[in-house]
């Protein structure tokens, strides 16, 4: 007798040990650690460089609001971020400083045009390193013997540099400066090229001059002399956080971010 209730203690012992085991288990499925249900949800963000300092305040204040949200940056020129893009680079939304590269990228399929808008718009002006001696006032002036370098952003890859293109063949300036013209890769190598004297003017959006105190503004290009410069704004079709993405963008709409941008010199887009 007494065997045999040993041996139903045993059983009994082991089905009770199971049975636990399969809770625990069953919890651990259901309950992932907790550095695992913490992790924020990353958004990357593909944009224009002359938005850099704005979008850092952005940034700051979106993420102090969302702490679940991780904004991640990729600044550099709009023609080479749309060259990444198309090559399966990780984008959820772009900003680009042009409609052009966000036409090509639509026609492509990879922007969900639904969601785009024009998000900013700035202005294009000569600027000139602080201290200079020269009397450079207006864009006429750059043909000047005493100007020797010019700076523009890569006319093949950077709005900022198409846009100073345009300007220049307009007002009939492009063949007698064309061989002063330094390229950069995007816009603000162009300010530092200006900034450290490396050229005696370079061309750039007006909110990169005044994002600067070593350089100041000889000239605005003149109303209708280029494009307008517009920066739309969409959510890729490739992306995987739609709904966060969704969030953001509106967020960049919003009146606080209005109040950044404007803040930095844009304007807001119509």
């Amino acid at each position: 007798m007494r065997m045999i209730n040993s041996r139903v203690l045993a059983m009994l012992a082991l089905v009770v040990f199971s049975v636990f085991a399969l809770v625990g288990c069953g919890s651990g499925q259901q309950n992932p650690p907790a550095a695992q249900q913490t992790q924020p949800i990353e958004i990357n963000v593909s944009a224009a460089v002359s938005l850099k300092d704005a979008l850092a305040e952005i940034q700051n204040n979106y993420q102090a609001k969302n702490p679940n949200i991780k904004l991640v940056y990729n600044l550099g020129a709009s023609g080479s971020l749309q060259k990444q893009i198309e090559q399966g680079a990780p984008a959820d939304i772009f900003i680009s400083a042009a409609p052009k590269q966000m036409d090509e990228l639509e026609a492509k399929n990879l922007m969900n045009k639904a969601t785009r808008k024009n998000l900013v718009e700035n202005k294009l002006v000569v600027v000139v390193p602080k201290e200079t001696k020269l009397n450079i006032t207006k864009l006429e002036d750059l043909v000047q013997g005493s100007v020797q370098k010019i700076a523009l952003g890569e006319t093949a890859t950077v709005p900022a540099g198409q846009y100073a293109q345009q300007v220049l063949q307009k007002l009939g300036l492009w063949d007698k400066v064309k061989e002063k013209v330094v390229f950069a890769k995007d816009v603000r190598t162009v300010l530092a090229y200006t900034e450290t004297g490396n050229v005696e003017a370079g061309i750039v959006y007006q909110t990169d001059a005044t994002s600067s105190d070593k350089v100041k503004i000889a000239a605005v290009a003149p109303e209708g002399s280029h494009q307008p410069i517009v920066y739309p704004a969409a959510i890729t079709t490739g992306t995987k956080q739609q709904k966060a993405s969704e969030d953001f963008l509106a967020y960049l709409f919003s009146a606080e971010s209005k109040a950044v941008f404007e803040k930095y010199g844009f304007v807001m887009g119509k």
